[in-house]
């Protein structure tokens, strides 16, 4: 049997968000994926590779080459595909274009996380960048966050966060571009940051009780997008603690400095899918969830992807 070969043109109509965070709830009910990480290249022109094993999901590989200044020529800043192997011979089922996979693993993940630390009622929802990840943000928040009334869009570049909202004129929920930061994260109910910040672009002093902060775009241990305030104030809590608190600057940087410890995480998906920990406790208290993007977690939506492609 030969391996499909999956494209996003041919497979993204078929598949839905309110799914895809269903994959990876069910997928997190599995045993505990075993997982690896290559960095190679300079900081900002990197090919990473990431494995994962899942007993009786199979093996995942996915590689890419993450080049921060591909936007200023007219090309996606990640590049790549992934290669998936059945578990019980380790025959390569699937090669699937990695931007399907990111697109569908990155945003699930943030809002599975949300679903369990964010009101439910929230209302104003902001998005920090305006990239490609911003954009799957939207449909995805919307789509397991019904009630959202707001979305803001802000970047560094505005004519971006301009273009982006526009491309929402037509759906029955307002999404604007804005100028101001601060002020826009003092209004919103839900943050969520996709930048590729090496330096911290969201401040502790500007978040509102009962917000929640979703923090996509550190993947390596030079970058952050929170201060020390912000990460040390909230409930803090990640996708998985064996890919984010040794491994991403989001929190070997305060933990290092001595802001936090790593027992200040207080718990990741696996801890919230079976009830170790109860998420959001109060009202009032403000969350902060890293979405680390691990290996297993791109095997979990590959195998969705796989089992909806034509």
């Amino acid at each position: 049997m030969h391996a499909q070969l999956i494209t996003y043109d041919g497979t993204i109509g078929n598949l839905s968000w309110t799914e895809a965070v269903e994959a990876l709830r069910v997928g997190h009910l599995r045993p505990k994926a075993q997982v690896a990480d290559i960095f190679l290249g300079p900081a900002n022109a990197t090919l990473l590779s990431r494995g994962a094993f899942i007993d009786g999901l199979g093996y995942g590989v996915k590689s890419v080459s993450v080049f921060d200044q591909n936007p200023t020529h007219g090309l996606p800043t990640i590049q790549g595909a992934m290669f998936v192997f059945e578990p019980k011979h380790g025959r390569l089922d699937a090669i699937i274009d990695s931007r399907l996979v990111t697109e569908f693993k990155t945003a699930a993940d943030s809002v599975m996380g949300a679903r369990f630390l964010a009101r439910p009622d929230s209302k104003n929802l902001l998005i920090v960048g305006a990239g490609t990840v911003a954009r799957s943000l939207v449909k995805a928040y919307r789509a397991l966050f019904p009630g959202l009334e707001r979305v803001s869009i802000w970047a560094r570049r505005a004519e971006q966060s301009t273009a982006l909202a526009r491309e929402f004129e037509a759906e029955p929920f307002s999404v604007a571009a804005v100028s101001d930061l601060a002020t826009a994260v003092t209004e919103a109910d839900i943050i969520t940051s996709a930048t590729m910040a090496r330096e911290p672009v969201l401040r502790g002093a500007w978040i509102k009780p009962g917000a929640h902060v979703d923090l996509i775009g550190a993947y390596k241990s030079d970058m952050r997008e929170a201060d020390d305030a912000l990460i040390s104030s909230g409930s803090l809590y990640v996708d998985s603690r064996e890919t984010t608190i040794d491994h991403i600057g989001e929190l070997t940087i305060p933990i290092a400095s001595g802001v936090i410890a790593a027992d200040a995480v207080m718990g990741d998906l696996y801890d919230l899918v079976h009830g170790r920990t109860d998420g959001r406790r109060s009202r009032d208290e403000i969350t902060v969830y890293k979405n680390g993007g691990g290996a297993h977690l791109d095997l979990m939506i590959a195998r969705y992807i796989s089992e909806n492609a034509i």
